[in-house]
């Protein structure tokens, strides 16, 4: 495991830049970290270039290989083992060197308080996937260390502050895990001026409330070097030694290969935890169990200061510290967002299926300014993501619709895939919206696959709001939309996303046809005004025109209630509706109710494209901007009508026949259709 030592503490009352300077000259840091002096002045002169960028241009391509799953806990034990056990030298910062140069331009700086062990290698799952987005940046505690909890909040607040002095509009992420979750809270309620932005994981806010505090006395009793085997304390400091061997191999292995690898994983697993033994010695554990106590009692008195936006990571299978009332004095923060995740333990970031940096996308939280910019901070999903989330969280769902796409060449003829769409940008699909957004992860994976294209689904802005308390408290499909690219709908979007060439899916109908009532199935409520239109030719954007049928082989509406005589959602939508302008914020918002049926099947077809290369004058002239959204419309009409007709002759449009299909092929087989 190699580490890049970063910075060194220096004295009160000297110059902060200037000494920044001479020690990455007298050291050879890393140039992307000597970089950040100048990232203010980066940022200014790449500011245009910038907003003119597709997602690719900026760095990080589309699926790509971020690391994530690459690197276990046994890893992590090794890195803890193989670091320095006690050198004399105060805490300090390092980069690790896993994480690499960051891939996106003028990249935020993160740093991260360890927990109790105060190692600072709790992120080693991670660092390659953040690396590539931000300035990675450490703290190490060495584990004989008596540095008290105000000294280390010194540490901290100071690096804060000059970094902020180098570069005042970089934001700074700060991540804390238990214990650095106390000191994030400090040194984030000390700096209400300075622009923070906090996760935290598992923060030990309620120490004095967990059983360990009983026992604190007891243990203090012990002779110094007698090494920690109370069960609860060991999952504590360095997790479940049996969860963790699980993690170290996947399915797909003969239940005799299986065995014999969990048994050759956990040996391996213990045999490294016995070599971590200066960490679970009696007196480093009571040490560390004091500066929990003190840090817990610092950051409870100070959480009302804070200023800084708060994404608070809670666990369901917490081993010390209560859920529930642990977390309720953070509901007092103007900025907080919490995300439950119920089946995951302790030391979140040692969790095999728990990717940070997915979880950051997901909340809208990533920004490289003092403003998040939804369409140019939009980092596109990795390849990781892309099997979590589409290929496997969502796989059952894909294959009950068993989605088949066809597309128009130019010639006019209908083929199956997507052959007849452009390879390039800007590109506006215009279509039908399906009941409760049926389509929209198909059409996502489907533009992923084929094209290794992300396409931006303009979205209505409730599926953005935190205003729906516990549905967006765990991490879902609200959150995995933002993921793969869902924006809010608004004008302005339209138009960056236009400017940076991108792809873009528009569902003028809105969500006046994704909750549609009885008898209203496949028809189209589009506004009067043709503003997409406008837009669109006003960028040269190419229009294509797309039907979508199958939720009538899903679903039965039977009757729809008003959103407002629900009273789940009747406190939170006033507030919600008012944030929404337009016309899709005067839309009557309503909740079907429905009635499964025998699953059929979904298609897309892609008509022909329409080139708006070469007519401004549509920017101007009302008629014929109104003569083309009518088009436009009838377009979309009549593909529904031909989807309609034709899946009529679709041999395999019942889920029966597929799977008998799909039984003799293979459960991979693409399943055959009808011919277009």
């Amino acid at each position: 495991m190699f580490i890049a030592p970063h910075t060194i503490l220096h004295p009160f009352g000297v110059n902060l830049v200037g000494q920044y300077l001479r020690r990455h000259t007298r050291f050879g840091f890393r140039a992307s970290s000597a970089e950040s002096v100048n990232w203010d002045k980066k940022q200014e002169s790449s500011k245009r270039g910038r907003k003119n960028k597709a997602p690719a241009e900026t760095g990080l391509e589309v699926l790509c290989d971020d690391g994530f799953g690459s690197v276990t806990v046994k890893d992590y034990l090794e890195a803890v083992r193989d670091m320095p056990k006690d050198d004399g030298g105060p805490p300090r910062w390092f980069s690790p060197v896993e994480c690499g140069r960051p891939v996106v331009d003028n990249t935020p700086l993160l740093l991260f308080l360890p927990g109790t062990d105060g190692v600072g290698m709790e992120l080693i799952l991670h660092h390659k996937s953040l690396g590539m987005v931000f300035e990675v940046r450490c703290l190490h505690i060495a584990v004989s260390d008596r540095t008290p909890f105000g000294g280390l909040l010194q540490i901290v607040e100071e690096h804060i502050k000059y970094e902020h002095a180098l570069s005042p509009n970089r934001p700074i992420f700060v991540i804390g895990d238990s214990l650095g979750g106390c000191l994030a809270i400090s040194a984030a309620a000390c700096n209400p001026k300075i622009d923070l932005v906090l996760i935290l994981i598992n923060p030990a806010t309620s120490f004095a409330k967990t059983p360990v505090q009983a026992i604190l006395p007891l243990l203090e009793s012990m002779p110094s070097n007698l090494s920690v085997t109370h069960s609860q304390l060991l999952r504590y400091l360095i997790g479940e030694p049996f969860k963790m061997a699980m993690v170290s191999f996947q399915n797909g292995h003969s239940l005799q290969e299986a065995l014999q690898k969990f048994s050759d994983s956990l040996q391996s697993m213990l045999n490294l935890i016995s070599g971590s033994g200066d960490i679970l010695r009696m007196d480093n554990v009571v040490w560390k169990l004091r500066l929990l106590m003190s840090g817990a009692a610092y950051a409870n008195s100070r959480l009302h200061a804070v200023q800084a936006e708060v994404l608070l990571l809670a666990s369901g299978n917490e081993n010390l510290l209560p859920m529930g009332e642990a977390y309720e004095p953070f509901k007092t923060l103007k900025n907080c967002k919490l995300r439950h995740f119920r089946n995951q333990g302790h030391n979140l970031l040692m969790e095999y299926d728990f990717n940070l940096l997915t979880v950051i996308k997901g909340v809208n939280l990533y920004r490289r300014g003092r403003k998040r910019d939804v369409v140019i901070d939009f980092l596109p999903p990795t390849f990781s993501e892309f099997k979590k989330t589409l290929d496997k969280d969502y796989k059952p769902l894909h294959q009950l619709l068993s989605t088949v796409m066809f597309s128009t060449l130019e010639n006019g003829k209908i083929v199956r895939g997507l052959a007849g769409v452009p390879d390039k940008g800007p590109t506006l699909f215009v279509g039908y919206h399906q009941l409760l957004p049926l389509e929209k992860t198909s059409i996502v994976e489907g533009f992923l696959k084929e094209k290794k294209t992300i396409i931006r689904v303009l979205s209505n802005q409730l599926l953005f709001s935190e205003h729906f308390g516990t549905l967006r408290q765990e991490f879902s499909l609200f959150d995995s939309f933002s993921v793969h690219g869902a924006v809010p709908i608004s004008p302005t979007n339209m138009y960056k996303m236009f400017e940076r060439k991108e792809f873009v899916v528009l569902y003028p109908g809105g969500v006046r046809e994704a909750l549609h009532r009885k008898g209203e199935g496949y028809q189209l409520f589009w506004p009067e005004k043709p503003e997409f239109v406008r837009m669109a030719a006003r960028f040269g954007v190419t229009i294509i025109p797309f039907g979508c049928v199958g939720e009538d082989d899903f679903m039965e509406v039977y009757h729809y209630m008003p959103l407002d005589g629900i009273k789940s959602f009747n406190e939170d939508l006033p507030n919600v509706r008012a944030t929404v302008t337009g016309e899709d914020g005067n839309q009557a918002l309503h909740v079907p109710g429905f009635l499964p049926k025998v699953p059929g099947r979904l298609y897309f077809l892609f008509g022909k494209p329409i080139e708006t290369r070469g007519m401004d004058n549509l920017v101007s002239d009302n008629k014929q901007a109104n003569d083309l959204y009518l088009h436009t419309k009838s377009e979309v009409e009549n593909l529904i009508s031909y989807l309609k007709r034709k899946r009529e002759e679709d041999p395999y449009r019942s889920i029966v026949s597929r799977t008998l299909y799909q039984a003799t092929w293979g459960a991979s087989a693409q399943v055959p259709t009808f011919e277009p």
